[in-house]
């Protein structure tokens, strides 16, 4: 007793007293029980049981008593059928929890295909509308043609304005020669200052029509009498001390 104390470790587990049960592959006999559930729920089972049942019946009925093994009331029949109802229960019960089983390990498979096709769905539809608001900012051909077309419009107004402004700055001369005055020696004409006749000559082009361009530069005075005369009419150094 001693020696079989001191044989035993702490650090092993005890082995389990008692009488050792048969052990069974439970997949296997899963699987056996899953086929002979599968095969009972089939019609062929019932026309094979029926056709059984009846000759049974038939047996015990018609041949002679000395042959007849299951007489009347038919226990021994009885007593077959019920254990096969007591087999047979419990073998779909076992068939039916290993496809609940399946089931819920499909389902969780569905879950997870479910969430994932989602989380791919909601990434794409990010995507699409990443790329929706990239074109939006990308030139389309359109747009290029309503730019360059506003553009062309640009060019031909800046140079029918800068037209406008060479065909005024070449009639300036003839303005001024027509601001200039007359000879002295002609009667009933008075010789007024160029600046004079330049301003009248500008309020008459304005108007007819024509406005002053905006970087047009104002006219400078010309000659001795234009200098002595400022552009309010007021006379300026020799000619205020007459």
């Amino acid at each position: 007793m001693s020696e079989q104390r001191r044989t035993e470790r702490l650090d092993q587990p005890r082995e389990p007293r008692g009488a050792k049960l048969p052990r069974f592959d439970a997949e296997a006999f899963g699987r056996w029980s899953e086929g002979i559930a599968r095969s009972m729920g089939t019609a062929n089972f019932i026309v094979y049981m029926t056709v059984v049942i009846a000759a049974w019946f038939a047996w015990n009925t018609l041949v002679p008593a000395g042959l007849r093994f299951d007489p009347y009331t038919f226990t021994f029949l009885t007593l077959v059928l019920s254990l096969q109802a007591s087999y047979a229960a419990p073998l779909i019960l076992l068939a039916q929890n290993r496809q609940t089983d399946r089931d819920r390990v499909a389902l969780e498979e569905d879950r997870r295909r479910a969430t994932m096709q989602k989380a791919d769905t909601e990434y794409l539809a990010r995507e699409v509308a990443a790329l929706r608001i990239a074109l939006g900012e990308v030139a389309t051909r359109d747009f290029l043609r309503s730019e360059l077309a506003r553009l062309a419009e640009e060019l031909d107004d800046a140079t029918q304005r800068r037209q406008r402004l060479e065909r005024r700055q070449q009639d300036r001369p003839a303005l001024r020669e027509a601001a200039e005055p007359r000879v002295d020696g002609e009667p009933g004409v008075a010789a007024e200052p160029r600046g004079r006749g330049k301003q009248r000559g500008g309020r008459e082009q304005r108007g007819r029509g024509e406005p002053r361009g905006a970087g047009e530069p104002l006219d400078e005075p010309i000659g001795e009498l234009d200098g002595d005369f400022t552009r309010d009419g007021r006379p300026e150094g020799p000619a205020q001390e007459r």
